[in-house]
């Protein structure tokens, strides 16, 4: 009998094959049939999957997406559940370090959305996916925010934002100097100056230690 394959599943071993081709020689390189040889498949296993170039770039950005949100989501529900502020301190650097290339995973992942990111300001195709990336993590960091009482939600959200998009950038590209550490003490520092602004209300201080 003919070997039944998970489609679903195959999708994804394809993804994470141009997850390596890309970490290892860029964008440009993940052609179907380098993504195909990488995987370990025909071309015409991989076009049985995604129609074209363009179908596997897109499903591959969104796989990676729905990767991350899933951590995040999991983090902010620990954020939620913190019973003192301290362990809400904790959580919350935990659940923003899920941004950032903490480890070997968290940095693979980084390479390959600075390239995606990059690609998409001339790749129409990647643009809804990216924005959605955009916007997805500063509704988290204004979450975050704004739990915590910190005043001028929008304009913090997008510091906060920009700091840890910076930080990812610069560990992808400058991997020996901005190492986990540097990353975690900067983040913590910034943590450390928002909560020293006077708080709205009587909101659960979030970054609090």
């Amino acid at each position: 009998m003919p070997k039944v394959v998970d489609a679903d599943v195959r999708r994804r071993e394809v993804a994470e094959a141009l997850y390596r081709v890309v970490r290892r020689q860029g964008l440009d390189h993940a052609s179907l049939r380098n993504v195909a040889d990488e995987a370990g498949l025909a071309i015409g296993s991989v076009r049985h999957y995604f129609a074209d170039h363009d179908e596997l770039l897109e499903f591959a950005l969104a796989e990676l997406i729905d990767r991350v949100e899933v951590r995040v989501l999991a983090r902010a529900a620990k954020v939620r559940a913190a019973t003192d502020d301290a362990e809400r301190r904790r959580e919350t650097e935990e659940l923003l370090g899920e941004l950032l290339p903490l480890d070997p995973d968290r940095h693979d992942e980084s390479v390959v959305w600075l390239a995606f990111v990059s690609a998409a300001r001339t790749r129409p195709n990647l643009a809804p996916q990216a924005r959605r990336l955009h916007e997805g993590i500063r509704m988290i960091v204004g979450r975050v925010l704004a739990g915590a009482g910190v005043p001028d939600v929008p304009v913090e959200t997008e510091r906060l934002a920009a700091l840890l998009d910076g930080l990812a950038v610069n560990a992808v590209l400058h991997p020996d100097l901005a190492t986990p550490e540097v990353l975690r003490a900067v983040l913590g520092r910034h943590l450390d100056q928002l909560d020293r602004h006077p708080r709205q209300g009587a909101g659960r201080r979030a970054t609090r230690r």
